[in-house]
């Protein structure tokens, strides 16, 4: 039942992680050396299918919410998001049957397995994103129709706040301001569900997925491969179907700031043979990818900027001038492209004036 990770297992979970997150989701290195510590300590970290949940089971899943550029200064202290799932416990007076992921990118796709490492609560291997989005409403939880709060939030000196919201928007408003005033980080308990309604709700095997993208790179690399190739079929036997790399090229340009919140800004990326460049957007993670004004990829599809020799994952903070690399999409599953999911992450939501198009049809 269930399955232990291993040291190589996280270090694979990492590189995959800051795949799925598209450029956001904060560097899952922090994460991962969080992890490790509580297993070098004794802890045992189990994760289990949405399937080996019982249906009337408490799932309380835990994360952080941040801008990615503020993890790079402020590293936790290790414990926030433990802290986060007990307050809400007390509140409802529940005790979680396990823990979970709210987005299986970046530093979130690592932070449930701290919680569950130190607390000896099994991991769900499933999320509600099925990649990084950078607001708490952009869930499938939420899409399907799960309240996120009540919710709780703490920070590294342990001050905590119980917010409830009439909605999943009104929660991210109000939560992203208390995580401003706690210094720009903070750890979260949110959408706390039954496990019948966590199994309707979430995206199956993200956890396990990251393990096998991060895999699949590094064996390509041990067996001298070209770690693209590798990546394009590996994702042909999963619920994203369809990967394929759009540009290649060197960073040119690139503006962020962090402001109200999230990193935002644009890069701009330079072919190697003459034309036009590719033109980014991102919020925490990419959006848009637009070559002469085409759209070549758009949001919900992941756009992934990866080095060009190693495809090892760039996050949009650790995009430099000079890099050279190479931008990836890959398609989203079924349950983040009906009308109801666009609706909430869809290109619309992020205030661009563009509809949906999968990449299997930009091709």
């Amino acid at each position: 039942m269930g399955f232990e990770l291993t040291s190589q297992d996280l270090r694979d979970l990492a590189r995959g992680a800051a795949f799925l997150g598209t450029g956001g989701g904060g560097d899952p290195y922090v994460g991962r050396l969080m992890v490790e510590r509580a297993l070098a300590e004794g802890c045992k970290l189990t994760v289990i299918s949405p399937e080996e949940v019982p249906d009337d089971a408490f799932v309380i899943p835990t994360a952080m919410m941040c801008a990615p550029t503020v993890l790079v200064a402020k590293i936790p202290a290790g414990n926030e998001a433990v802290a986060s799932l007990h307050a809400l416990e007390a509140y409802l007076g529940r005790r979680a049957y396990a823990t979970m992921p709210i987005e299986c990118g970046g530093v979130n796709s690592t932070m449930p397995l701290v919680v569950g490492a130190r607390l000896g609560l099994p991991v769900v291997d499933a999320d509600g994103m099925g990649r990084a989005f950078p607001e708490l409403q952009m869930e499938t939880f939420n899409v399907y129709g799960v309240p996120g709060t009540p919710m709780a939030i703490t920070n590294e000196y342990g001050d905590t706040t119980i917010v409830t919201a009439h909605d999943n928007k009104m929660m991210e408003w109000l939560a992203r301001g208390i995580a401003i005033r706690m210094g720009g980080a903070a750890y979260i308990a949110e959408y706390s569900m039954d496990g019948a309604t966590a199994k309707r709700t979430s995206i199956h095997g993200t956890i396990s997925l990251g393990i096998r993208i991060g895999r699949c790179v590094r064996e390509a690399r041990e067996r001298h491969r070209d770690p693209f190739q590798a990546l394009t079929e590996m994702l042909k036997d999963t619920p994203y179907r369809y990967g394929r790399v759009i540009f290649e090229g060197k960073v040119a340009d690139i503006f962020r700031r962090t402001t109200e919140g999230f990193a935002k800004g644009h890069a701009t990326i330079q072919p190697d043979r003459g034309g036009p460049p590719l033109e980014l957007n991102f919020q925490n993670e990419h959006l848009i990818a637009r070559v002469d004004g085409k759209v070549r990829g758009i949001v919900p599809d992941l756009i992934c900027i990866l080095e060009a020799e190693t495809a090892e994952p760039i996050t949009t903070e650790g995009i430099r001038y000079g890099q050279r690399v190479k931008v990836m999409v890959v398609s989203t599953p079924d349950i983040m492209r009906t009308p109801e999911a666009l609706a909430v992450f869809g290109p619309r939501a992020f205030g661009l004036d563009h509809d949906f198009i999968p990449i299997e049809q930009l091709s």
